[in-house]
C-alpha cells in the first residue's frame, strides 16, 4: 500500500490521476472492509510491515476474499499456520501461490526484496523443532531479511553450540527455538552480545506441558539480553527481529 500511494501521489502531480480517483484510493485507509473481514493495509505505513494472516482458524472462503484483497492492492501476502488440506483447495482457484509444507506458509509467488543490511540466525535445538524453525526461516526471509540458519544444534551435545560461537557476534539478531526443557537459548546469550529472541516450541516429554515447561524455562533465564515469544511462535520471532533489524537500517 505504501509503494501504491507514493505511485498515485506522483500521479496526482502529474496530472495522471484525477482528484476523484486519488480521493477513492484513500477512502479505503486505515483498513478495507470486506464483510465481517476487515483488512490493515495501512499497517505497512505505521510499522514498516505488512499485516499477516494467521491461517488456521480461517476457512477457504475467508482465505480466497483475503487473497484477493492482497492480490488487487498489489501487496506481499503472507499467512502462517496452514495446512497442506487448506492450500491444496485453494491452489485450484489461485495459480500465484507458493506452499512451505514445514513451515506452513503460504506466499505469493515472487522473490523476497532484500531490504535490511543485518543477517538474523537462526538456531534450532532438535531435528523435532525444525518445523517452527521453518516459520521463522520463511517469515523472516519474506519481510525481507538476510538469514542464515543451523539446526540440531541442542545442547545435549553442546559442542554444537560452542562450534558456533564465531558466528553470534556477526549477526544482528538469533533466534533460539527448543523444546523440552527449553534451555538453548540461555547458554548462547551467555556466549554473545547479540539479542536473542527466544521460541519455546511444544516438543517434548509429559511434563513438558505441550511447551509451558520450554516457556517458563526460557522467561526465568539467568542471561540477560533474552526476549521470549509464545510456544511454537516463530512467525512472531521473526517479525520481532524483522523490527530490530529495520531500526538498525535507519540508523
Amino acid at each position: 500500500m505504501k509503494e501504491k500511494l507514493q505511485a498515485q501521489i506522483s500521479q496526482l502531480k502529474s496530472g495522471k490521476l484525477s482528484e476523484e480517483d486519488f480521493y477513492s484510493l484513500i477512502s479505503e485507509l486505515p483498513y478495507k472492509k470486506h464483510g465481517d473481514i476487515k483488512l490493515d493495509f495501512h499497517r505497512k505505513i505505521r510499522r514498516g510491515l505488512p499485516e499477516v494472516i494467521y491461517g488456521k482458524s480461517k476457512n477457504i472462503d475467508q482465505l480466497s476474499v483475503i487473497i484477493n484483497s492482497f492480490t488487487e492492492s498489489n501487496e506481499d501476502i503472507l499467512i502462517t499456520k496452514v495446512s497442506k488440506d487448506k492450500y491444496d483447495d485453494l491452489k485450484t482457484s489461485f495459480n500465484n501461490l507458493i506452499f512451505y509444507e514445514r513451515a506452513e506458509i503460504i506466499t505469493f509467488d515472487r522473490e523476497p526484496i532484500k531490504k535490511f543490511d543485518g543477517e538474523i540466525l537462526i538456531l534450532s535445538a532438535g531435528a523435532s523443532d525444525e518445523n517452527i524453525a521453518e516459520e521463522a526461516v520463511v517469515s523472516a526471509k519474506y519481510l525481507g531479511n538476510t538469514v542464515k540458519k543451523e539446526y540440531d544444534v541442542g545442547i545435549a551435545c553442546i559442542s554444537r553450540i560452542l562450534d558456533l560461537k564465531h558466528t553470534f557476534d556477526k549477526s544482528s539478531v538469533i533466534i533460539a527455538i527448543a523444546g523440552m526443557e527449553g534451555a538453548m537459548p540461555s547458554v548462547v546469550a551467555g556466549l554473545t552480545s547479540t539479542p536473542i529472541i527466544a521460541v519455546p516450541t511444544s516438543v517434548g516429554y509429559g511434563t513438558n506441558f505441550n511447551g509451558m515447561a520450554a516457556l517458563l524455562s526460557m522467561l526465568n533465564s539467568c542471561a540477560g539480553g533474552i526476549s521470549v515469544v509464545n510456544i511454537d511462535n516463530g512467525f512472531g520471532a521473526a517479525f520481532q527481529a524483522t523490527l530490530i533489524n529495520q531500526k538498525i537500517q535507519k540508523q
